[in-house]
């Protein structure tokens, strides 16, 4: 890897993810990822959540004072 970085004036980390993508079969460097599709549509309002969510946006001005 060090003479190919040599070669073709990249630095060696660049060779590197480069043969480790190939290794992948995914030269263009994207890599479509499935760890999550199960949650895809599964979202239930919860008013108590949202509730919950927006007191933690709420700022108390005595603790930055």
């Amino acid at each position: 890897m060090r003479a190919k970085a040599q070669r073709e004036h990249k630095s060696l980390n660049a060779v590197a993810i480069e043969t480790l993508m190939r290794g992948l079969g995914t030269e263009t460097g994207e890599i479509e990822y499935h760890d999550m599709d199960d949650l895809i549509g599964s979202w239930v309002h919860d008013p108590a959540c949202d509730q919950a969510l927006a007191s933690m946006d709420v700022i108390d001005e005595e603790l930055w004072r």
